[in-house]
């Protein structure tokens, strides 16, 4: 893991500033293991609940055995751009000011050398250990974000919840399920106030928990493009292009793989799951009513935001 050597410099695409990693054992023991790092990862998803990372390891002091590594430690950290200040340009896991994570997993290990072992330790965000621990029996009435909100807090998490206000409410009985799930099953059925969009997402960043649609990823208030942030492109890293101007720039803008997830266009399978035009037909239990919806894509097409401009 090289780093920087001018503070506050950004000296190539990639550069970070990482003082320390403590490793926090279940026997109240704070160990920096910075050096023993060779890789530290930190994945966020739409499609995935909790914030999860991993820390590559190369041990040439045994130390998985002298801490008695098992699973139950915590990782603390700060991680910056050189330069970079403020608390939504950092991620925080210390113990003072940020959330710490939680090791739930050790994997990987093998002998690399007499003496030398390398392994990997998984860590997760505390809500994703909450989760597994907690379970939801109990019934909601309301607006569907309120209640994931009120799901939301049986997490006992000190994270900020950014929801997206839903425009229709749901009676729903959550039948001992833990609440990533029970929040997973009203986003599913959840629809926004201000755009035509059905379906939420529930996820985590490193700045805090969403809950909002796909649309309110694009356009902001239902009607107004949110401003693209970065754009990438899928170019070579080292050029000589005289026309480039700042390198470093240059390459934070490069895309290094990239795969496409869907690679054919099937209209007959399309047809069948009903991605050009459907009937829905909802029936509520508890008044005894039905309502059918019909959609027909062409004609939803330029109501509905894209993340494409035009």
């Amino acid at each position: 893991m090289a780093q920087h050597k001018v503070p506050d410099t950004i000296e190539f695409a990639g550069d970070y500033d990482l003082s320390h990693i403590f490793l926090h054992t279940h026997k109240g023991d704070v160990i920096d293991i910075k050096n023993l790092v060779q890789e530290l990862n930190i994945y966020e998803s739409i499609y995935k609940n909790a914030l999860t990372g991993s820390l590559v390891i190369v041990d040439a002091q045994n130390l998985i055995a002298k801490l008695e590594i098992n699973g139950t430690e915590r990782i603390s950290f700060k991680l910056a751009t050189p330069g970079a200040k403020g608390k939504l340009n950092i991620v925080d896991a210390s113990e003072s000011t940020g959330h710490p994570f939680h090791v739930y997993k050790i994997s990987d290990r093998k002998q690399t050398s007499p003496g030398s072992f390398l392994y990997q330790i998984h860590f997760a965000s505390r809500e994703f250990m909450m989760n597994m621990r907690t379970k939801i029996s109990q019934k909601y009435n309301g607006k569907s974000s309120a209640s994931a909100f009120l799901m939301f807090l049986k997490l006992d998490s000190h994270k900020t919840l950014t929801y997206e206000p839903s425009g229709n409410t749901q009676k729903v009985v959550i039948p001992n399920m833990r609440p990533f799930d029970a929040i997973n099953l009203l986003a599913s059925k959840t629809v926004p106030e201000r755009t035509n969009g059905v379906g939420y997402y529930f996820y985590e960043t490193t700045k805090g928990f969403h809950f909002r649609s796909w649309e309110n990823m694009v356009v902001s208030e239902g009607r107004n493009r949110r401003p693209v942030k970065q754009e990438f492109y899928y170019m070579p890293l080292n050029i000589t292009d005289p026309d480039v101007g700042d390198r470093i720039e240059h390459e934070y803008k490069s895309v290094e793989s990239y795969k496409f997830e869907n690679t054919f266009h099937d209209v007959a399978a399309n047809t069948i799951g009903g991605t050009y035009g459907h009937r829905v037909i909802t029936y509520n239990l508890f008044n005894k009513s039905y309502q059918t919806d019909d959609y027909n894509y062409h004609e939803s097409f330029g109501v509905t935001k894209h993340s494409e401009e035009g």
